[in-house]
Order: structure tokens, then sequence, then C-alpha cells
């Protein structure tokens, strides 16, 4: 409609109007997936058929996750949980902390960091998914441009925005360059991005997780074991401190393990079709419902035996000072990522098991080394998934708590096989 009439050598002044019947706000669904009664009903009887055995349970749905990959499920778990993220809080003050985990895949030339990223892009409900060779901050942020009807000012929401409430995906992050890194630490730990652009100050929300795929410096891991990070990634440690986990993916010589990936490229992964229990067919829409129930309806706690484990593993972890990302975040992230293990579980408490797969996941991160216990730690990318794993976490929760001196601190309960599922 004309706001007022038209003048000889002025702009027109015109108002659009929509005239319609029916009006659907499409950004106003963050991340939505309508998940069916039936559907609930079915994820509950799942856990209580592993009631006394849940890990193998949870193991069922890491084989779910990108069935195209063979192996990898210790990085699937952790992809998994990274996904599902923590719960955030928000004090009087409005200040919040983030929920969602950051992840950063660091790995040799084809070891399917690629493939991966677009996997969970297509996995989350709101998922967007960029490279980084050619990006700049702008098309990471926001990029202000003059409207051409009229002539205003106006803001071009970047990767970041356009992810809020999902899932954004960078590969190739060493392709952008260091000066643009920066533009987006703000969107990684304070959840906003703000904008002073064109005359125009404003705040927006950028409450996304954020994947990254990076080659290591010099495009492969040296095996002579100088490969250290952060000089490896060649990456500052501001950065580098806000990412929950770096999972490290080295291409070495195994010759068992090329035997086996050789056989399923050539022979196919069998279908998960011809598994007669209905309840273990988790499809890639069931996975993708399984998943966004979890983080909308579990609103886990940390039980006390989890807050010691957490805390003096931290307190360790400072003591030693070998590492540039022990920070408070690294604090936040063991309870985002104990609390998103929980809601795997579908616990509305964080217990001394999910504490313990949180640390797995941060020691993991790191070059194969050895843990808190003085174990040696396996390769993120030859891991595999044990036959009894509700045994091992047993024995290996109790190693890890005689080495931390933990012995009657923590609840001898939670150390044996725990049972139960949350409905």
């Amino acid at each position: 409609r004309w706001n007022k009439g038209t003048v000889v050598g002025q702009r027109c002044d015109i108002e659009l109007m929509v005239d319609a019947c029916s009006l659907e706000l499409k950004n106003e669904q963050k991340s939505f997936v309508n998940v069916s009664k039936e559907e609930m009903t079915r994820f509950n009887r799942f856990w209580d058929r592993h009631k006394a055995s849940p890990l193998r349970g949870r193991d069922e749905i890491v084989r779910a996750f990108c069935p195209g990959i063979y192996g990898l499920h210790l990085v699937k778990l952790i992809m998994m949980m990274s996904l599902i993220g923590g719960v955030p809080r928000q004090d009087d003050s409005g200040t919040r902390v983030r929920g969602e985990s950051h992840l950063l895949i660091v790995g040799d030339p084809g070891t399917a960091k690629s493939v991966l990223l677009k996997y969970c892009a297509a996995l989350s409900p709101r998922g967007v998914l960029t490279t980084g060779i050619g990006t700049t901050s702008a098309g990471l942020t926001v990029a202000a441009a003059k409207d051409q009807t009229s002539g205003e000012w106006v803001l071009d929401a970047g990767a970041l925005v356009l992810a809020d409430g999902g899932l954004c995906c960078i590969d190739e992050f060493d392709g952008i360059r260091e000066a643009d890194r920066g533009a987006i630490h703000e969107a990684m730990e304070q959840q906003t991005l703000s904008v002073a652009k064109a005359g125009m100050v404003c705040t927006l929300d950028t409450r996304t997780t954020v994947f990254a795929a990076v080659n290591p410096k010099g495009g492969k891991f040296k095996m002579d074991g100088s490969s250290k990070l952060p000089l490896t990634l060649a990456m500052a440690s501001p950065l580098m401190s806000r990412f929950d986990v770096i999972l490290t993916l080295l291409d070495d010589r195994n010759e068992e393990w090329d035997r086996a990936l050789s056989s399923f490229i050539l022979n196919g992964a069998p279908p998960a079709s011809l598994n007669p229990d209905p309840l273990s067919n988790w499809s890639h829409d069931m996975l993708r419902s399984y998943l966004f129930y979890v983080k909308t309806a579990v609103h886990p706690t940390l039980s006390r035996s989890a807050e010691t484990l957490l805390g003096t593993y931290y307190t360790r972890q400072r003591a030693s000072g070998t590492s540039a990302r022990t920070t408070v975040r690294l604090l936040e992230s063991l309870i985002r990522l104990s609390q998103a293990h929980a809601r795997l579980m579908l616990r509305p408490l964080a217990t001394l098991q999910d504490a313990y797969f949180a640390i797995l996941a941060v020691e993991s991160s790191a070059l194969p080394s050895h843990d808190a216990a003085g174990r040696a730690v396996p390769a993120a990318m030859h891991a595999e998934l044990s036959e009894d794993p509700d045994g091992d976490y047993t024995t290996r929760v109790k190693e890890l708590v005689r080495e931390l001196g933990l012995e009657g601190r923590v609840a001898a309960a939670e150390m044996q096989r725990p049972g139960g599922a949350w409905r």
C-alpha cells in the first residue's frame, strides 16, 4: 500500500502487505521434530529390555549412527554426546552458561571427517553445512547489504545465525583466515553475536552447536611422536579452549584394521532390516527423533559422586599443567558431556558412569597417550565396542577412582553394573 502520494523526483514510500488465509513462521521452529507417543513408548520399551545391561543398549544406538562408515565407534559415541549437549543454565542476572557442546575433528586425509559432518548435519533438525575455504567472517556471522527496493541497509544472516538452535558444521576449518576465526569466539562461548555495521547495532542469538573438521599442519600427523597440539593445528589457545572435545584421527598402518575395512567396503554393511528384533532397528528417522526427544525432554542433574569425580579430575589436570585447554572451560565441558551421556541413556540423573564416559571422551580426544589411571588410551580411530561394556566399565572406573584417591568418597553402588531407565 502507498503510505503517501507520489512526488516527482522523490523515492516512493511503499509498505508491503500480505493477504493470506494462513501464515506459518518457519523461523520460529528452531529445532522441531514431531515425536509421536508410539515412538516414546518404543524408546521406553527399548531401555526396559536393557535394564540389566544399559551400556549394551547404548552400543546398539551407536552402531546405528552413520552406518556407512566402518568402525569409529568411540568417535560416533562422542559425536552423539556432542549433538545432544548438556543443560543450559541461567542465573538471576541473565548470565547464560551454554549447554551446547562444540567438537573439533583433526584427522589425516581419508579418515571420513567430511562424511561424518555431513551425516550430523542431516541428523540435526536445523543443520547448516559449510566449508572454510573462501569463507570470511561475514559469511559465518552476518553481512550488511543494501536492499535494492528500499535502499536501506539490512543484515544478511551467516552460517552461525542460520543454525541458531541447531548444528553448524564447518569443513576445512583451517581454510578460514586467522583474522576471520576470531569473529566466532563470541558466537561459540556467549552464544550471541554483537553486530555494529552500517549504523545498525544489535545482538543476535547463535545458540548453535559447532562441529569443525581440520587437517593437521603439513597435511598429515607425524608418526615419530613429534606431533603435539596445538602446534599441529596452528590454532590459538583461546579458540581451542572453546571446543569441548578435540578428536584426533590418525591413519596409521594397521594390518588387521585395513583387512576389516577393505572387507566392509567390498562386501558392504549388512542391512539393519535383517535384525529380527524390531526394537533394535534404529533407522535414520528413528535416531533423529530419539536424539531430539532426549535433548528436549530430559534435563539431568549431577549426582554427588559425579561431582566429586569431575572436580577431582579437573584439579588433577590443572595441577599437571600439560595442556593448553586446562582452563575452567574444561570443567564446564565435562559437565556438559556427563549430562549428554545421561540424556543418551534416558536418565534424569547424571551418575558416576556418565562422568566416567565424559572423562573418557576428553582423554580420547588427545593423541594416543595415557589416561588419569595410567592406562594406555587407544587411538579413537581404532577403538572398538566391548563385548561386555558393563563389566569393563566396572573394572575401569574402579581403577580411575583408585588413581584419583576417591575410595570412600563416591558411592560404591554407582561403580557396579547400573540399571534402570527413566520413563
